[in-house]
């Protein structure tokens, strides 16, 4: 799946694709960057697509395009509460959360009930459909790591009472219960832990690192680094993210286990600034403040289960990816810049 104009002007047609037996696919966090991508590939295939999200983080230009679909449903719900719409469902993926510590940070409490009851609603639905459902998990599950790189089989290193324990706790708490219902009532269940990725379709206000950094060097801001810039991050572009989350939904039924899904290469958060100045041609500084509190030191994925078990490796590097987000927040800033003119007069 590509997240260029030709794969949107695709999804957005009324005829879907015909084919037979088209799953009915529920993407709870639809409209987000990760979730819109993914409503999009499954319109492309041919499948029935409920779109589930309270629009709070995720974005309805992400998704304006695929209204006139005649198999796109947009449901404006709050997962905390529960949902259980007539006819059947097949795939459900729990994409509903705010991943950028500034989003989550504003409301802790209701961050974490998003991933605790938003999980225990989400697989009592897929209990009574008869669903196989996808939690989207996370690397924030394994902390300030004291190990690198990161396999699943770490238990991390986590603190319970810090400003990021509302969504690493509620995603750790969301694992258990998938860990739970599988074993207990039979559910279908598969946990992704989703490594940093970016790519078009993010808020450019989104408050993560790769979003924060272009949209300062395109508008010529300071860069604002954390700490000295040492601690280091790895990167995957949303397509190859995209295609990882797919080919564990459709992995065989006994692939219960988590499973990072990431892009191994390594990169400093100053490297990364570096980059990012350099492939936009900014003359914007560097600006150091102080590291925020349990900011991790190191993030690089250990891999080899989904190699091994999926056949997946991403296919985009950094500078790739970068190459096709920036022109994507060059425009979106455009449209802002056009729109503040437009009121000022």
């Amino acid at each position: 799946m590509s997240s260029g104009s030709p794969a949107i002007s695709r999804a957005s047609q009324a005829l879907s694709i015909a084919r037979p037996n088209p799953k009915t696919v529920l993407i709870a966090g639809g409209a987000g960057f990760l979730g819109s991508s993914l409503c999009e590939h499954y319109l492309e295939n041919g499948d029935r697509v409920i779109c589930l999200d309270n629009l709070s983080t995720g974005r309805f230009t992400n998704i304006h395009h695929l209204l006139p679909h005649k198999n796109f449903k947009l449901v404006t719900h709050d997962v905390t509460q529960p949902y259980s719409p007539p006819g059947p469902i097949d795939l459900i993926y729990n994409m509903a959360c705010p991943a950028s510590p500034p989003k989550y940070q504003i409301d802790p409490i209701h961050t974490f009930k998003t991933n605790v009851f938003g999980a225990c609603h989400l697989l009592d639905l897929a209990r009574k459909k008869g669903a196989r459902i996808l939690q989207a998990s996370t690397s924030e599950v394994y902390g300030d790591p004291l190990v690198s790189p990161q396999r699943e089989d770490y238990h991390g290193n986590v603190n319970i009472q810090g400003p990021r324990s509302c969504y690493d706790e509620g995603k750790r708490a969301a694992e258990t219960l998938f860990h739970d219902y599988h074993a207990q009532f039979g559910v279908e269940v598969k946990i992704a832990r989703i490594f940093n990725t970016y790519g078009p379709r993010m808020d450019p206000g989104d408050g993560r690192v790769v979003s924060n950094f272009i949209v300062q060097a395109l508008r010529g801001d300071e860069i604002t680094v954390n700490g000295d810039g040492s601690q280091t991050r790895s990167f995957c572009y949303l397509d190859d993210l995209i295609d990882g989350l797919v080919k564990l939904m459709h992995s065989p039924a006994d692939l219960v286990q988590p499973v990072n899904i990431g892009n191994p290469g390594e990169f400093t958060v100053l490297e990364l600034a570096k980059i990012v100045l350099d492939m936009t041609g900014s003359s914007s500084t560097l600006s150091f403040r102080d590291l925020p509190q349990d900011d991790p030191r190191q993030r690089r994925p250990d891999i080899s289960t989904a190699k091994t078990l999926l056949g997946w490796s991403p296919q985009c590097d950094l500078a790739g990816g970068l190459s096709r987000t920036i022109p994507y927040f060059a425009a979106e800033l455009s449209k802002i810049n056009a729109v503040t003119a437009s009121a000022g007069q």
